[in-house]
């Protein structure tokens, strides 16, 4: 009897041990979704620049990851969930995981509002219309899934019709950003 009363400890402990494991790896892929709101966005200066491009993240190792995969150009690599992208104010992209927008690797496309009262999300998804271009977002960075749909020059995506000092005009005019 007492054999078969320590085979029944065991067997409660190992399925304690494996509901811990099952529910830590279940909260682990929950902490990695990101609530974007008009709040997550903000004068674009304020953020880090790689090239032309400004990054994001709240945590500053996966900051220093996202921004080497961005620096490197590196193919076949996932940005970290919770990375955000933005070229020009009005627009930005967001990594979510994979399940969320299957379609597009996880990014999410913003269309954005701004002015000096701060940021309006008008448009969110996988299927934003690019206003001025006409197209989705998607149709324009799907030829840099290799690079985890970030678009750069040299590698996935058609030439956009601003040269570097246009950007960094546009990026410089953002009118949420406090004029010294």
């Amino acid at each position: 009897m007492r054999q078969l009363i320590a085979f029944f400890c065991q067997l409660s402990v190992c399925i304690c041990l494996v509901a811990g494991l099952v529910f830590s790896q279940t909260s682990s892929v929950s902490a990695q979704e990101i609530t974007v709101t008009e709040d997550t966005f903000g004068c674009i200066l304020d953020l880090p620049k790689v090239r032309n491009t400004r990054i994001k993240h709240d945590d500053p190792e996966k900051l220093k990851e996202a921004k080497r995969i961005l620096r490197d150009s590196v193919p076949e690599t996932e940005y970290p969930v919770g990375t955000i992208l933005q070229l020009v104010p009005h627009e930005a992209m967001v990594k979510h995981s994979h399940d969320k927008f299957p379609k597009t690797n996880g990014w999410e496309f913003f269309f954005l509002e701004v002015s000096k009262e701060g940021t309006k999300i008008q448009d969110r998804g996988d299927n934003v219309v690019n206003v001025s271009q006409g197209v989705t977002c998607l149709s324009c960075h799907q030829p840099a899934a290799r690079f985890d749909f970030v678009c750069e020059k040299g590698h996935g995506c058609a030439p956009i019709p601003f040269d570097d000092q246009k950007i960094a005009a546009i990026q410089k005019a953002d009118p949420r950003c406090a004029k010294n």
